[in-house]
């Protein structure tokens, strides 16, 4: 059983990450490239905390649009 203390020390891979994301590794690596979503590098490698994948979640968040009336 993982706690919220676990969770937070766990770094995903950029295939991991995007799996769970729901996105394409290259685009969360273009994305980390451009320093425009958080994440780590360790030495040359990308990696995502759980805090960075919440993080872009919560960008990505759009308010709803009322619908034609």
């Amino acid at each position: 059983m993982s706690t919220n203390a676990d969770q937070s020390r766990l770094l995903y891979t950029p295939e991991a990450a995007a799996h769970l994301l729901g996105v394409k590794p290259s685009w969360l690596r273009r994305k980390a490239a451009e320093r425009t979503i958080p994440c780590i590098f360790l030495g040359k490698h990308l990696r995502f905390s759980h805090a960075d994948l919440d993080a872009i979640i919560a960008a990505g968040a759009r308010p709803a649009e009322p619908g034609p009336t």
